[in-house]
């Protein structure tokens, strides 16, 4: 089978493109799919040279051949409808080249006009809903092109959406059942597939976290007496790094220390953090294909998120046996228990509860060790082989029944 699949980027320096890699390298390794993939940019993926690809009508090869996409600077909405324009574009002249014919199309998001199977992460409907709840001093400080180039960009994407998703011929796989939730939602949608994201139980375990913790505080400037929280991701004002501010200032005889790891301009939350009397317990980093340096590092994983599709981070941290604070606005609070491998805020904005957990954790090492013990046998259910497997049973009879449409 072979499969084209459209995504701005691939990394495993973000959960969405991380995702991505772990499924692309199984539906190739494992199922024997050649892939050919259009991205602008990949990184920590094993590719093949794209000259090797073989031609239409030829036997097919487990292979992922990336196929880069023109970018271009600017701003979102301009980038945006660039990606839109030459991946298709590409697709098509290769396809007129006499190049390899493709079976499907698949698409983590709303990345190309007519796919066969969409894996949904974010949904801008329900991003474009916070954006409204924002506080409106904030939003008018904004300026006023920022404010209207925004709210462009963000009716593009959620006509997209509209155009896309309400098709019935676009298979849907969600990545959690809140996110089915959503498309059920906003969409009508009955018929979607619920495949939530997996762990690699190998990288991210409680034995090598263990064995890397004194090394990984130390880099970092942490004391024993240090009780270090975690935040990993981008849109750090959706993913509740305000909350997290909130809480530890209200513990002020807790020795707290927070890990922020992500891409998000720091400096709003820099000025926060200045406010409350914070700027020296935190420490910023930019994401890192690393990533099991930063759990390694610390006592507790903590995303209060307004709004997340699975929340892979979470999960991760699990995995290396680190109790977790989410909120059911994240995916990955459905496959939780709450108060046994995690804690999970009903309101992400309720900074009180949030700073009880905390201290909860802090005061209470049995407890923050039986939760991380629960934690990380939680997270062995979550495979990416169980995921790819899922993924490729969708494919497989989508292929099926268009080779016997064709006859």
């Amino acid at each position: 089978m072979r499969l084209a699949v459209v995504s701005p980027f691939v990394d495993r320096r973000h959960g969405t493109e991380r995702a991505l890699a772990e499924l692309l390298e199984r539906l190739a390794g494992d199922y024997g799919c050649e892939i050919h993939l259009y991205a602008q940019r990949v990184e920590d993926l094993r590719l093949s040279d794209p000259q090797l690809a073989r031609s239409a009508g030829s036997p097919e090869s487990a292979a992922i051949f990336w196929h880069k996409v023109p970018s271009i600077p600017g701003p979102h909405l301009l980038q945006f409808l660039a990606w839109m324009f030459f991946n298709g574009f590409l697709r098509k002249w290769h396809a007129a080249l006499g190049g390899p014919s493709c079976d499907l199309v698949l698409s983590p998001g709303i990345n190309c006009l007519h796919p066969n199977v969409v894996i949904v992460h974010a949904l801008f409907h329900r991003l474009k809903e916070l954006m409204r709840e924002e506080n409106q001093d904030r939003a008018a400080h904004a300026g006023f092109f920022r404010r209207l180039h925004r709210r462009v960009y963000y009716g593009l994407l959620t006509t997209l959406e509209r155009r896309i998703y309400t098709d019935p011929k676009v298979t849907l796989a969600a990545v959690s059942k809140r996110t089915a939730g959503l498309l059920q939602r906003y969409f009508h949608r009955e018929d979607i597939h619920v495949i939530p994201n997996g762990v690699d139980a190998e990288e991210f375990s409680v034995t090598a976290r263990l064995a890397q913790r004194g090394e990984a505080r130390r880099r970092r400037g942490f004391r024993d007496e240090d009780f270090v929280l975690l935040l990993i991701g981008n849109d750090w004002q959706n993913k509740g790094l305000v909350s997290i501010l909130e809480a530890m200032a209200a513990l002020p005889a807790v020795p707290i220390k927070l890990l922020v790891v992500g891409d998000d301009n720091a400096e709003p939350f820099r000025a926060r953090a200045a406010q409350l009397g914070l700027q020296d317990r935190c420490r910023w980093e930019l994401s890192s294909p690393e990533v099991f340096d930063s759990y390694a590092a610390v006592d507790v994983y903590v995303s209060p998120s307004r709004e997340d599709s699975f929340g892979l981070p979470v999960a991760e941290a699990m995995a290396c046996g680190l109790p977790v604070i989410t909120s059911v606005f994240a995916g990955v609070a459905d496959y939780l228990h709450d108060s046994l491998d995690g804690f999970v805020l009903r309101d992400p904005l309720d900074v009180q509860a949030l700073s009880q957990f905390i201290q909860i954790l802090y005061s209470d090492g049995d407890i923050r060790t039986r939760m991380g013990s629960a934690a990380a046998r939680t997270a062995l259910e979550w495979k990416w082989d169980r995921n790819s497997e899922a993924v490729s049973r969708i494919l497989t009879d989508l292929f099926v029944r268009g080779k016997a449409a064709r006859v």
